[in-house]
């Protein structure tokens, strides 16, 4: 090591030394924003438990035509990630425990596991589906005709549109290489309303018509080679759950003609190749779910401005980044966690995304600072984009993010000052700030500190143990970093309340 290179080191630590001492001594008056005039709009806890997952409320399923028997009991706790989702804006959530693990790869020929996902309790597959799309179609003064008939003899079909859908299912039927419930068992005769995974119900153009109006194989583990050609030919389908299987293959783009298909769930199977494209366009959905699959490539930018609610794209292989140029989505829970997005947080996300209430980001490539319109997502009650390459400050417009309970920024290249207004939300539960460089804490945060709330372990805080080495913390301050075309990070664009 050469003497510049000791002179160096001895410079960078002194000035680290004169900036702890010199912040503490004037940071009491230098970043009071307050608004007397505002008053607190909940209570802190103390909880330590952190909470990764929180779910859309599911109301209590209505009643149906007639409804099969339950599968038989499965030998390991498979459930599937996420209860079928009604239309309606959620209410306030509950949260659920963290997961920290990745689904292991399906295997036909071993038992499949659950989700790595937190376990969502989800209906049983007995429980009735309703055809309830989220903006029904203008019906007619006189009913739609039926489709044409086309029976088999020794059958007596309910209603045209059943006998329609008979010769789709069995021929699905012979399609399915491992059963191992014997649900294909029941798909015997006219009756298809009983048969296992089908549920029926009056289409909006036709009240008096019985049809089948929502699947759900969730749980069932069948493989099939494809499902092109089995749901595009349900013309009523609203609902198809098809959770914790072994399908592959394509989506059809007929699915596009579906005019009551609301929620579509192909999440933990095997499907590969490209995003499935057939889905953009089908502008009936608010609910897509095709996580845990092995899509790879890009992210086609339309689909987050569809009338989507739920998007759910994470474990996968994608490589795509968050979209700038596009108009407002209506999205509510957006998770892309585990996938390669790269590039940085839009700085017009509070446009394009404003209604978000839970974000899942973590464990991918996003770079750059963080922006601070991040802190103008006022809906926004999980956020997590841990384990990305995010540098620069911590923006203290994050403390404008009032309904916030959880938030991880860990595992990436942060620094400076952990703010005080972020220390001051009223309802948070859990801040992880581990794995980074903050070199400074605001006075409020020292309580979170101490009750667990806040984590900032192995960062290069002066005087809290657990830190990283100060040889590692000269040595990432002694390379310049800088983020081009980011504001000030010490903008605050709302009323803060008081402090404590």
């Amino acid at each position: 090591m050469t003497a510049v290179s000791i002179i160096r080191k001895i410079i960078v630590l002194a000035y680290l030394v004169h900036h702890v001492v010199a912040t503490n001594s004037s940071y009491e008056g230098s970043f009071q924003l307050v608004d007397n005039a505002a008053t607190r709009t909940g209570m802190r806890t103390n909880k330590g438990s952190k909470s990764r997952r929180h779910t859309p409320p599911s109301p209590a399923p209505p009643k149906a035509l007639k409804q099969p028997p339950p599968p038989p009991a499965l030998p390991s706790p498979l459930q599937p990630p996420l209860p079928p989702f009604r239309p309606a804006p959620p209410s306030p959530l509950q949260s659920s425990p963290p997961s920290t693990s990745s689904p292991a790869p399906l295997n036909p020929t071993s038992p499949l596991p659950p989700p790595t996902s937190a376990p969502l309790p989800l209906t049983p597959p007995g429980a009735p589906l309703t055809l309830s799309p989220p903006n029904p179609p203008i019906i007619s003064a006189a009913p739609a005709p039926s489709p044409p008939l086309k029976t088999n003899p020794q059958f007596n079909f309910t209603d045209q549109r059943l006998a329609v859908v008979f010769p789709v299912i069995q021929r699905f039927k012979r399609s399915i290489t491992l059963d191992p419930f014997n649900v294909t068992g029941t798909w015997v005769g006219s009756d298809i309303c009983n048969y296992t995974g089908f549920y029926c119900s009056n289409p909006p153009d036709n009240v008096s018509a019985i049809t089948v109006a929502s699947i759900d194989f969730n749980g069932y583990r069948l493989s099939a080679p494809s499902l092109d050609g089995f749901i595009d030919q349900f013309p009523d389908l609203a609902v198809f759950h098809a959770n914790s299987n072994f399908f592959s293959g394509i989506i059809s783009p007929n699915i596009t003609k579906l005019r009551y298909l609301y929620e579509l769930d192909i999440s933990n199977n095997i499907f590969t190749g490209p995003f499935p494209s057939s889905v953009v366009g089908a502008n009936g959905l608010i609910f897509l779910d095709v996580r845990y699959n092995l899509f790879s490539g890009s992210v086609p930018p339309a689909i987050y401005i569809q009338n989507l609610y739920v998007l759910f794209l994470n474990d996968n292989s994608f490589m795509s980044t968050l979209p700038a140029t596009l108009g407002s989505t209506q999205i509510l829970y957006l998770t892309l966690e585990d996938n390669n997005f790269t590039g940085p947080i839009p700085s017009n996300i509070d446009k394009v995304f404003s209604n978000l209430t839970e974000v899942l980001l973590q464990n991918n490539k996003f770079n750059s600072c963080i922006p601070y319109q991040l802190g103008l997502l006022k809906q926004v009650t999980l956020l997590d984009i841990s384990k990305n390459l995010l540098t620069g400050s911590l923006p203290f417009s994050l403390g404008c993010l009032q309904n916030a309970q959880v938030l991880d920024f860990s595992d990436n290249m942060l620094y400076g000052l952990v703010p005080d207004p972020v220390c001051r939300l009223p309802n948070l539960v859990n801040l992880t700030l581990s794995n980074n460089y903050f070199t400074l804490v605001g006075k409020d945060c020292w309580p979170l500190i101490k009750s667990g709330v806040l984590d900032v372990t192995n960062n290069c805080i002066l005087g809290l143990p657990l830190q990283r080495p100060i040889i590692e913390c000269l040595f990432f301050f002694a390379v310049p970093r800088f983020c081009p075309h980011i504001e000030p990070h010490d903008i605050i664009p709302c009323k803060l309340p008081p402090p404590w």
